[in-house]
């Protein structure tokens, strides 16, 4: 029986010859346990990440009582954005975004963003096109109440940006999503940014 064993490139042992790794394209070659893990990994935090901006959604639509209140939800005539924007601000632009505080468009941008964004994380589909608009919003967000509390200025909102940013290089929409068939359709294979 021949020993199988891991070999550099070009060594023979017994009568088996192993493909020089740098020819094995990426797709065919063979996932390694840990690779695996990191694929599941990566897809679990993309459909977390996709509830945190879906839950938000939620929340502030129907006003579930979490950090929204039944007769404060954007159903109930409240505005989502106006008590962040107006009373969670601080630092160097907290004017700016206090002006915007409860504008009808604003609203809209915020709510159609965090569904979007949402159901494309927790889909596995758009997740470039929701994963750069996750990153801006989060800037944003942190933006808007510089500086954080707990550090000179690192806080969540920019670790779940690079988190976002990190996913979309992964393509980890293709495990535990509809990725996979997504990047199938033909609109998507022309505009692979759809991706």
């Amino acid at each position: 029986m021949t020993n199988i064993r891991t070999t550099h490139r070009g060594e023979h042992h017994g009568s088996v010859s192993l493909p020089d790794p740098d020819l094995v394209h990426p797709e065919l070659a063979p996932e390694t346990p840990r690779a695996r893990a990191a694929r599941y990994v990566g897809a679990v935090l993309r459909i977390s990440l996709g509830w945190v901006f879906l839950w938000a959604f939620l929340d502030k639509l129907f006003g579930l009582g979490f950090a929204t209140e039944r007769g404060s939800s954007w159903l109930n005539g409240g505005s989502p954005t106006e008590g962040f924007l107006s009373f969670g601000t601080s630092g160097p632009f907290a004017d700016t975004f206090q002006s915007l505080a409860g504008h009808t468009l604003v609203d809209v941008v915020f709510m159609v963003g965090l569904a979007g964004i949402g159901l494309a994380l927790v889909l596995g589909i758009g997740v470039r096109i929701a994963a750069v608009s996750g990153a801006v919003m989060l800037v944003f967000m942190w933006a808007a109440a510089l500086w954080p509390e707990n550090n000179p200025f690192m806080d969540d909102h920019l670790v779940y940006a690079g988190l976002l940013v990190m996913l979309a290089l992964l393509d980890s929409g293709r495990t535990l999503g509809l990725g996979a068939l997504w990047a199938r359709l033909p609109l998507v294979q022309r505009h692979r940014w759809l991706i």
